[in-house]
């Protein structure tokens, strides 16, 4: 499993970068062809950086400053530090650092290139606000715990309040709950949908189990059996066809969910399979009812 990053802001100096600096200004000024030249091997240098950056193995994750150093090498290592300044004063990059998985090991810092939606969904925001909005993204549609957040960030939570409604209000994430644990606080990126984790799915309404719901559709089910077909046998498709036609669920229900209501049926034991289509497709049909009443009769003595 790899070390677990925290993310960093701010400029970066030499020393972050190299411990050595590499001025080339002489001693009688710089010419206008040198200034050009310069600026064109800078520009040459970020290029390559950013290209670095965006190769696959290096998406999302970042590149580690040990391998940035190997790749430049000494002589243009040192250059990187204002590029990495400037591309993250455009929040065109991210600066995170490992957590060691030895205490005797140095944390590793890694460099990650945000495309240019991110960038501009973050632009103007402070180092710790964009650390805070990239710790949320992460979590994916399963959210993050606000305790999570605090402990992968290291922001206090006074400052961590502030941050999560900047980004509130800026629609960029959004407060959710878990049906799991409806007291706890979650958040997640303004623009996706919670999983069925965290909501509960079709069966949950505001995070309570919707009973009354389930009844309906079970009644319906149980319906669709004994009629359709005049009772000879009924397929999952044409049960979840004929609950889209009469339009008895308020959310669009997937044929396992609908197998779902079929099977707490089967187990009342109001629902059975009898046989299977030429498709291979199972039949249900009303379960016969079973008699536990029995008469043995007298025993002589």
């Amino acid at each position: 499993m790899p070390p677990k990053r925290k993310r960093i802001g701010g400029p970066v100096s030499a020393a972050k970068v190299s411990k050595k600096s590499a001025t080339g200004i002489g001693s009688g000024g710089t010419k206008t062809s040198e200034a050009a030249s310069s600026s064109s091997s800078s520009s040459s240098l970020q290029d390559e950086f950013v290209q670095l950056l965006s190769q696959p193995q290096f998406r999302g994750k970042g590149i580690a400053n040990m391998s940035l150093k190997a790749h430049f090498g000494d002589e243009q290592y040192p250059k990187l530090v204002p590029i990495i300044n400037e591309l993250m004063k455009q929040s065109r990059l991210t600066m995170s650092r490992s957590q060691p998985s030895h205490p005797n090991d140095q944390p590793e810092v890694y460099f990650a290139l945000l495309s240019s939606e991110e960038a501009t969904k973050l632009l103007g925001l402070d180092g710790q606000a964009k650390m805070v909005y990239q710790v949320v993204e992460a979590s994916g549609n399963k959210g993050i715990w606000t305790v999570d957040v605090r402990s992968q960030t290291g922001i206090p939570q006074s400052n961590l309040a502030k941050i999560f409604k900047a980004l509130e209000n800026r629609r960029l994430i959004k407060p959710i709950k878990s049906v799991t644990a409806k007291t706890k606080k979650l958040y997640m990126l303004f623009d996706l949908t919670p999983s069925k984790d965290i909501t509960g799915g079709p069966w949950y309404t505001e995070y309570e189990f919707d009973h009354e719901f389930i009844a309906e559709l079970r009644n319906f089910i149980l319906m669709c059996v004994r009629r359709m077909n005049r009772g000879d046998g009924v397929t999952l498709k044409q049960i979840a066809n004929k609950m889209i036609q009469a339009n008895v669920s308020r959310v669009q229900l997937s044929l396992d969910e609908v197998q779902q209501v079929l099977q707490t049926l089967a187990f009342d034991y109001l629902v059975e399979q009898r046989s299977v289509t030429a498709d291979g497709e199972a039949l249900f049909v009303a379960a016969k009812q079973i008699t536990t009443c029995c008469n043995f009769g007298q025993v002589r003595a």
